[in-house]
């Protein structure tokens, strides 16, 4: 799948609205009971983008940068201003905010994931930087990030019993789902864009 490491200018995000989805079958019995069940692991995020567009030049930024992509073709980096950090949104990110794992004296390299509830949700787009990692609540410098898959690797295998954290900001990998940007002329300097909606990407 073709991705390209590039985000979404932030200005052309002002105004989007999106959320979570979730795919669940149900099936209802003669007796008027319900089984349910759900083929996905994770939620998937939709997003409607272009709303707070209204100058020409930003139409003509978002228009290139669909244009870059190809439409649907490749995917980018898009902030999700309502959940881009490890922790709330109005906090600041410490290496104690989420669980990273435990060591065993072997492994080196583990993932980042962020948890909602009992569900761990993998972040493969961390932001360059702005990765913090504790062992046994102690930050260390002694690890490196791979920004295109998420995957933390220390220097050294942490001990076994050790409690891995982290810390991070992270961008969610999606691409448009159009093929086609509509833009409203509505004076000489003043544009509109209709919304533009944008899917998560599974990697």
């Amino acid at each position: 799948m073709s991705f390209h490491e590039v985000r979404l200018p932030a200005r052309l995000a002002f105004g989007s609205t999106g959320g979570v989805e979730r795919r669940t079958e149900v099936v209802t019995l003669a007796s008027g009971f319900e089984r349910r069940s759900t083929p996905w692991a994770h939620g998937r995020r939709r997003y409607l983008i272009g709303a707070g567009v209204r100058s020409l030049d930003d139409a003509a930024v978002l228009v290139a940068f669909f244009e870059g992509r190809r439409g649907r073709l490749h995917g980018f980096r898009f902030r999700d201003f309502a959940d881009f950090k490890s922790c709330a949104p109005s906090a600041g990110v410490m290496p104690t905010d989420q669980p990273l794992g435990v060591g065993d004296g072997e492994t080196a390299v583990f993932p980042l994931t962020k948890t909602y509830a009992d569900l761990a949700r993998p972040i493969v787009k961390p932001v360059a930087g702005a990765v913090r990692v504790a062992v046994d609540g102690v930050e260390t410098a002694a690890f490196t990030v791979d920004t295109t898959s998420g995957l933390a690797t220390f220097d050294t295998p942490p001990a076994a019993g050790a409690v891995l954290t982290a810390g991070f900001e992270f961008d969610t990998p999606v691409r448009f789902d159009a093929d086609r940007i509509d833009v409203t002329l509505e004076s000489f300097a003043a544009g509109r864009v209709v919304a533009v909606p944008l899917i998560e990407l599974r990697i």
